[in-house]
């Protein structure tokens, strides 16, 4: 029987959620999810002055709000310092590491003998094959007992394999002298305690792997598969950052992005299945491979993201779509919908979503349903309410109020009409959209109708036939 597939996101919390630690997550998410195994979440908290509670919460928010699930409760690295130093003892115990008593000066002074004779600086421990009865009653570190000689070879599933020299390696320090442990040291113990079978991260931990590995040989641990993958660049080529834009999940989800639709993208960054572009989240999941994952960084592009999310807003369930958008105006602190404005907008979601590609553009066009009588119009819709209007909508709205409130009858009744009084149907549409959403960009005036129903849409419409001019 196979191993379970176990992966990990482990991010430190620095205050939000990266959209590049976002595309990790969900790489790990999907590469566990669609073989049945555990994605596990591990906050790496270990530097305490940046490491909040509320730090930590804007991970999980914006973990929650793209909707990948961990298995299991978050672990906090810095609670197991104890099982690392353990681990560092014990290898202490076994001779495969070592009490280094060499002060920061004398390292010092040994990397500048060294650059001074061109010698590489790579510190040697004068410690290293010392025994117990030459120590020092002296402040020490522990120190790993690096391969001096071949060579290590990280077997990466995105990079191939990548050959390290093992004279390039230190003796690496594995608990400080005050008896905490390092990055390098809690991460291997911690990735070997979780059970973790695949490293999925971003390529700027490659060179980490080798010092990691060392952890892993000493104890006779498993290795665990890597993948290490490039990082996002911006359009321009260069590394993602702030001068780009939005760097943070949450913004993305403030500006109104579906969280199905930043899945899509962030899967497609750097990833793919051929020539395919919008997919579920089923689909995702059943695609996701390593193999799929490209050498090259990935470019972050605000209209590929744009279409996306438009496809999805298309494509969802309308009441999965209304879920979201009311968690969109709860998250950018916008008024509460009443029920009878939510009902509206589940009746008339069907024609908000079509070439909607963000909350916002879709709440601009339900303007009608979330405006109430009396419809004060903007400029350009007043401009439409001239007397002549008024007087064509005072004609109209009797024969509308008998109208069996079906599209055909209505489209039929607003036709004839046009016809009878020798005008174009677009003369007819301007007023009937400044009486009944105050704009002149909206939804088709016969889906309004539908939507708002008969009792509305006459009283708007005498609204605003009687209006003084």
């Amino acid at each position: 029987m196979s191993q379970q597939v176990v992966t990990r996101f482990a991010p430190s919390p620095t205050g939000y959620l990266h959209i590049g630690g976002a595309r990790t997550a969900l790489f790990n998410w999907l590469y566990a999810r669609g073989r049945g195994g555990k994605f596990l979440l591990r906050i790496e908290d270990t530097d305490r002055a940046r490491s909040t509670p509320e730090a930590t919460q804007a991970i999980l928010d914006g973990m929650t709000w793209l909707g990948l699930d961990h298995d299991g409760e978050a672990i906090s690295q810095f609670q197991r310092a104890d099982r690392h130093a353990e681990v560092a003892r014990d290898l202490l115990a076994q001779g495969k590491a070592y009490k280094c008593f060499s002060t920061q000066d004398e390292i010092q002074a040994f990397r500048d003998a060294a650059r001074a004779e061109g010698r590489s600086t790579l510190f040697h421990s004068p410690w290293r094959d010392s025994t117990p009865d030459q120590h020092p009653d002296a402040p020490y570190v522990i120190r790993i007992k690096a391969p001096r000689d071949g060579s290590t070879v990280i077997r990466d599933q995105v990079q191939g394999d990548v050959t390290i020299r093992n004279d390039q390696l230190d003796d690496m320090v594995l608990l400080r002298s005050d008896g905490t442990p390092v990055y390098m040291l809690a991460v291997a113990v911690d990735d070997h305690d979780m059970g973790v079978t695949h490293v999925i991260r971003g390529d700027d931990h490659l060179n980490n792997a080798a010092r990691q590995m060392m952890i892993y040989t000493a104890m006779d641990w498993p290795l665990p598969v890597y993948a290490h993958i490039p990082l996002i660049h911006g359009p321009d080529g260069k590394k993602l950052s702030k001068r780009h834009g939005a760097l943070g999940v949450e913004e993305y989800q403030h500006m109104g992005y579906p969280a199905a639709g930043m899945r899509n993208y962030l899967a497609r960054l750097g990833w793919s299945h051929g020539d395919d572009e919008f997919f579920t989240d089923a689909q995702a999941r059943e695609w996701f491979d390593l193999s799929g994952i490209g050498k090259s960084p990935a470019r972050f592009d605000f209209k590929k993201l744009e279409n996306l999310c438009g496809q999805h807003i298309a494509a969802s369930e309308d009441a999965a779509l209304l879920h979201e958008l009311v968690g969109f105006l709860a998250a950018t602190d916008q008024p509460a919908l009443s029920d009878d404005k939510i009902i509206l907008l589940e009746q008339g979601m069907y024609c908000l979503k079509e070439r909607a590609k963000t909350f916002p553009e879709l709440i601009d066009k339900a303007e009608f349903i979330l405006t109430s009588r009396p419809v004060v119009p903007d400029e350009k819709a007043a401009a439409l309410l001239d007397s002549v209007s008024r007087g064509i909508l005072k004609e109209l709205t009797p024969q509308l109020q008998n109208a069996s409130w079906s599209r055909e009858d209505l489209e039929a009744i607003a036709m004839q009409f046009a016809e009878d009084n020798s005008i174009k149907f677009g003369k007819l549409a301007g007023p009937l959209r400044a009486a009944l959403a105050g704009r002149t960009a909206t939804p088709s005036v016969f889906d309004m109708m539908l939507v708002l129903g008969r009792g509305e849409t006459i009283a708007r419409l005498t609204d605003a036939a009687c209006e003084n001019v």
